[in-house]
């Protein structure tokens, strides 16, 4: 069962601004990168479904977790359905984010009062998750539906809109200042923040030292938009 309530899955996201986004089918290399992330700030992490048996590592991690980081909201992404989103919610998942919008996913969720976050391209789909009951909607990839300027044109008609895009985010000031400008609510962060090199190098200091400067230019960008 998830122990975190999706409105205070929500309010961390907002908090901190930045969400890792990271799979590895090796459990102690998730765990070192958990470690670093946690360790450089971040209180809200995804790991993503994408290899075979990643239920089974997403399971351990989240035992880990719960273990040494309590106040870290772990959830799942890249779920396309809604039985996998139930698996993942045996699991004990606090969010579940979708490169999709698809309604029995938002059911299954609902009904566990757990954070769904779909993926939405135009303004069409993001009301309809907002009806749905979607608090957040992912942009994805971001960079190809139009970047920050799809943001500002999403934020004109719809003020209401919480966005977190993924794709074409990158640790560099001036990306963030222009995503957050536009109005984002938080970022997904993947490779461009845990990145082949510090995985290669298994230089999770660096990624440590990379993730509290990001937050420290988010918390910056934020107070001054």
């Amino acid at each position: 069962m998830a122990r975190f309530h999706r409105f205070e899955v929500f309010s961390a996201m907002k908090e901190t601004g930045m969400v890792p986004v990271f799979y590895h089918p090796d459990i102690e290399i998730c765990k070192k990168v958990v470690q670093a992330c946690y360790q450089g700030g971040v209180r809200v992490f995804e790991f993503t479904n994408r290899g075979d048996f990643a239920h089974e590592v997403f399971s351990e991690l989240n035992k880990y977790s719960i273990s040494n980081y309590p106040d870290l909201i772990l959830g799942i992404g890249s779920v396309i359905d809604a039985g996998t989103s139930s698996l993942y919610l045996q699991l004990g998942t606090n969010f579940i984010v979708s490169p999709v919008l698809q309604e029995e996913m938002a059911r299954v969720c609902n009904r566990r009062k757990v954070s769904w976050i779909p993926g939405c391209g135009s303004l069409t789909e993001i009301s309809k998750a907002e009806e749905l009951g979607a608090e957040i909607v992912k942009i994805f990839p971001a960079s190809s539906v139009g970047g920050p300027d799809f943001v500002k044109a999403i934020k004109g008609p719809s003020p209401w809109t919480n966005i977190m895009p993924t794709g074409g985010v990158t640790t560099d000031g001036n990306n963030l200042r222009k995503w957050f400008n536009a109005g984002v609510t938080a970022v997904g962060m993947g490779s461009q923040l845990i990145t082949k090199e510090i995985l290669k190098k298994n230089d999770f200091s660096l990624l440590e030292d990379r993730t509290r400067q990001t937050l420290q230019i988010i918390q910056s960008v934020k107070q001054n938009s």
